[in-house]
């Protein structure tokens, strides 16, 4: 009977050589080769923009890496990350402190780059408009063109962005109104658009995802929007000329921590929402609020480490009540304030709970220390020109202040604050 046919082994080398193609197969496949569109794309990338010389010698130009010979440019290509021989991600400039950046302008053919998801650009004289295109990468998350020279409008086109999360276009000099449809994006989150030269009013219809709010330093007028998305942390309209109250807009806020309204001309009184200890911080000087400091509870709350309220500046009336004694820095200067000074204040200067508090420029005509007592050393505590003459020892006011110590009696009598 025949045997069976069994197959004889393969002879080590063959089976060595088979190893090493199964091992170098997928190195071979894992080499990128980059989109001929894409490549395209960054060559007109740099084309228009170039690096800025450093007069403190000459740290790693941005574009030393571009070299368009290299067989790889996703591996080589200082700011990019690539998928799938696509650019996902780019970075233009190094960030270092020490670098002054890129010149230039942003060319329209970025926008074919489709496949990107972050558009970085680090500070540096880049000028001209932000390319409309942009608004063409429905994959674009992140937007970031700050501290640079960009003129012009914020295109419209980036409201048309689906899956944009973050958008910073600060300290640039754009003009004109905010696109009504950028704060409407479904998935916008953070939105920064301070210091630079935007006029008109605060778009109607805010994102209800959005969490970080900054229109600081532009020139924005008319009110508040009626509502605003009770996700909101972050929240600046700073330096500006928007006007109108603020009644309830900020109740339902619960986890706001920032909200500065500095120097605008807003007016009314100020809401008791606003007087709760989860806003760390609270910027409403230089404005037209009147009435009284809402009161406090049963016991003052404790704002603890870190805590600013800044009131100054305004048209505030009445006595003071201790509602903000357990603020750090508490600045309730150059308003109508009356009366004697809550103890609570005293005493939370004294332990060291507020560092600094500022009440000068106000009608106040007492305020209340134990003889020979001592505030710590690191306590700014400023009560001139008051209807008082402030105890001695606490009157360490800043040079805005001015020298004299107390205002004319006249003042005090006619107004009653004596």
């Amino acid at each position: 009977m025949a045997k069976p046919h069994s197959h004889s082994p393969l002879p080590l080398s063959l089976l060595l050589l088979l190893l090493l193609s199964l091992l170098l197969t997928p190195s071979l496949q894992r080499t990128q080769k980059l989109s001929p569109v894409d490549l395209r794309a960054l060559i007109a990338i740099k084309n228009s923009l170039t690096d800025v010389p450093s007069r403190r010698g000459s740290p790693a130009a941005f574009f030393s890496t571009w070299d368009f010979s290299a067989p790889d440019p996703c591996s080589t290509f200082s700011g990019l990350t690539c998928s799938s021989g696509r650019v996902t991600t780019i970075t233009l400039g190094t960030g270092l402190s020490d670098s002054p950046g890129l010149a230039g302008s942003l060319p329209p053919s970025i926008a074919d780059l489709t496949e990107l998801t972050q558009l970085i650009l680090f500070p540096g004289i880049v000028t001209g408009p932000i390319p409309f295109q942009l608004g063409w990468l429905a994959s674009l998350r992140v937007i970031s063109l700050t501290n640079n020279r960009l003129t012009g409008r914020i295109p419209q086109s980036l409201s048309l962005l689906p899956n944009l999360h973050t958008l910073d276009l600060s300290y640039n000099s754009l003009a004109g109104p905010i696109p009504p449809g950028l704060t409407q994006l479904p998935n916008l989150k953070v939105l920064i658009l301070a210091s630079n030269s935007l006029s008109g009013e605060v778009p109607y219809n805010v994102s209800s995802q959005l969490l970080h709010l900054d229109f600081n330093r532009n020139g924005l007028t008319g009110p508040l929007p009626p509502s605003l998305p009770k996700t909101l942390r972050y929240v600046s309209l700073s330096e500006n000329d928007m006007s109108g109250p603020i009644s309830s807009v900020f109740d339902s806020l619960a986890d706001l921590v920032h909200l500065n309204l500095g120097s605008n001309s807003f007016s009314g009184p100020l809401p008791q929402t606003l007087f709760r200890t989860t806003l760390q911080s609270l910027l409403l000087q230089r404005n037209n609020f009147s009435g009284w400091v809402p009161q406090a509870g049963s016991q003052p709350p404790s704002y603890g480490e870190g805590s600013i309220v800044d009131l100054s500046h305004n048209a505030i009336t009445g006595e003071l009540s201790p509602i903000l004694a357990g603020v750090e820095s508490l600045y309730l200067n150059n308003n109508r304030l009356i009366g004697t000074v809550p103890r609570e204040y005293v005493k939370s200067v004294y332990v060291g709970t507020t560092r600094t508090l500022y009440l000068q420029h106000n009608y106040i005509s007492r305020f209340p220390v134990e003889p020979g007592s001592m505030f710590p050393d690191t306590v700014s505590l400023c009560l001139s020109y008051n209807c008082m003459v402030p105890p001695v020892g606490m009157a360490a006011c800043p040079a805005s202040a001015g020298t004299e110590l107390s205002r004319p009696a006249s003042q005090c009598s006619v107004f009653n604050y004596g």
